[in-house]
């Protein structure tokens, strides 16, 4: 039983340091949690030349229209009201931000609960912006033109 500081990371000096990387089956880097004397940065690879078939995003408001936010707490945590999303509501729009199936269990019967990365959310929220940024200087030329 830990009650607190299960993992410490002191570097010898104020320099930037890697606390954990992950690599894949091909040996290549893919995220890291890195940290300095005052930031930590958690990093998924997003190197170009790991990349391909890589097209625009499109329709990213419309499956952002279909999340739903919630405030809630967690039974554990009764106290605590956060914002967030039910992982299984999730799941149908934004599929790489879940881990995990919608009511599973282990074998002995207790909840094997789905997971959320909410950071890859992001990428729709900020095609979301040009999309309704682009419709917003379309209607302001038509205002402007009439």
């Amino acid at each position: 039983s830990v009650t607190s500081n299960a993992f410490v990371c002191r570097p010898d000096t104020n320099a930037t340091a890697n606390a954990m990387v992950f690599v894949n089956s091909s040996g290549a880097n893919a995220g890291f949690i890195q940290y300095t004397a005052s930031t930590t940065t958690y990093a998924t690879s997003s190197d170009y030349r790991m990349k391909e078939n890589v097209v625009a995003l499109s329709g990213a408001t419309d499956r952002l229209k279909q999340l739903k936010p919630s405030r809630f707490n967690f039974i554990e945590d009764a106290d605590t009201t956060v914002d967030g999303f039910l992982a299984h509501e999730v799941s149908p729009y934004v599929p790489e931000s879940i881990l995990g199936e919608k009511d599973a269990v282990n074998e002995d019967g207790s909840i094997k609960p789905q997971g959320i990365d909410q950071s890859k959310i992001v990428p729709l929220l900020v095609k979301s912006v040009q999309e309704l940024s682009a419709k917003i200087d379309e209607l302001e030329s038509q205002l402007e033109g009439s």
